[in-house]
C-alpha cells in the first residue's frame, strides 16, 4: 500500500510540473537548461530563433516560452511579440547575455513577463519560472531597479505621437484582443457567441480566457471582470457590439443557432 501511495504522490508531482519551451540559437545552452531544470520543469520542446517558431510553440502550448534576445540582430524581441499575440496562454521569459536598459525596454514592449541575464544560476531561473507560472510579472520589479528604463517607459506615456497599441500594452497586462473578449464576458456572452462575433475559433477564445485569468490571477471569468473593473481597465457601462452579434446569429440556420 505504501508503494501505491508513493507512486500516487510521484504522479501528482509530475502533473504539477511547469511546461517549458526553449528558443535559443545556442544548442549547448539549451542542453544546459534541460539538465539544470530536469527535476522540476518539463521541457516540451526547443528550437533556434526562427521567425515561425511561434507556430511550434502554439502547437505544444507550454506554460512558458524561454526566449533569448538573439544578439546581435535582437530577433528574439520580434519572436516574443509574435508569441504574445498568437499564443496568449504562453508566458514569455526573455534571456540576455548582456542586459541593458534598451533591451529591458524592448522586452516590456514585446510582452515579456520576465527579463533575466543568462549568467543567472539554475536556482534563480527556476524561481523566476515558478513565479511566472503563478501569474507574477517579475519584469516589473526589474524595471523599478533600472531608473533609465523606467524613464523611457514614462516618456512613452507622455509622447502623444506614440499613443496606441504600445501604450495600451503598458497600461494593462491584457492585450487589446483580451480586453475585447473581457468586455463580452462582462456582458455574460458565451464562448461560442464571442467566437462568432469576432470571427475566430472557440478554442482560440478559450486560450485567450486562460491567458486573461493567468495574467489577472483570477479564479474564474467573473473574478477576472471584477479585477479589471477595480483597476479601471474595464467600465461596465462600455458595450461591445452585442446587437450586431445577435443579428449575425439570426442569419444562421435555426438548428445551428439553437446550439449556441
Amino acid at each position: 500500500m505504501d508503494d501505491n501511495i508513493h507512486q500516487g504522490k510521484n504522479e501528482e508531482n509530475n502533473q504539477k510540473k511547469l511546461t517549458l519551451f526553449i528558443a535559443d540559437n545556442q544548442s549547448l545552452y539549451r542542453q544546459a537548461i534541460r539538465q539544470a531544470l530536469l527535476e522540476d520543469v518539463e521541457i516540451v520542446g526547443e528550437a533556434d530563433l526562427a521567425p515561425n517558431v511561434w507556430s511550434t510553440i502554439e502547437s505544444l502550448s507550454p506554460n512558458i516560452a524561454l526566449v533569448d534576445v538573439g544578439l546581435p540582430s535582437l530577433s528574439g524581441f520580434g519572436i516574443a511579440r509574435q508569441i504574445a499575440i498568437r499564443c496568449p496562454g504562453v508566458a514569455v521569459v526573455m534571456l540576455t547575455p548582456s542586459s541593458d536598459d534598451e533591451q529591458l525596454f524592448q522586452a516590456i514592449k514585446s510582452g515579456a513577463v520576465a527579463f533575466l541575464n543568462k549568467d543567472a544560476s539554475a536556482d534563480e531561473l527556476l524561481n523566476i519560472l515558478r513565479r511566472v507560472g503563478q501569474g507574477a510579472y517579475p519584469i516589473n520589479e526589474t524595471l523599478l531597479c533600472r531608473p533609465s528604463a523606467a524613464k523611457k517607459v514614462l516618456q512613452l506615456f507622455k509622447n502623444l505621437s506614440l499613443m496606441g497599441k504600445d501604450i495600451e500594452t503598458l497600461m494593462t497586462p491584457l492585450s487589446p484582443r483580451e480586453m475585447e473578449i473581457l468586455r463580452y464576458i462582462a456582458e455574460g456572452t458565451s464562448n461560442k457567441r464571442i467566437a462568432l462575433a469576432l470571427g475566430i475559433g472557440e478554442q482560440t477564445i478559450k486560450n485567450h480566457i486562460t491567458s486573461i485569468m493567468r495574467k489577472l490571477n483570477a479564479n474564474d471569468r467573473t473574478h477576472a471582470v471584477v479585477l479589471a473593473m477595480r483597476q479601471g481597465w474595464l467600465n461596465i457601462e462600455e458595450t461591445v457590439a452585442a446587437p450586431e452579434a445577435e443579428e449575425e446569429l439570426a442569419t444562421l440556420p435555426s438548428g445551428l443557432s439553437s446550439q449556441l
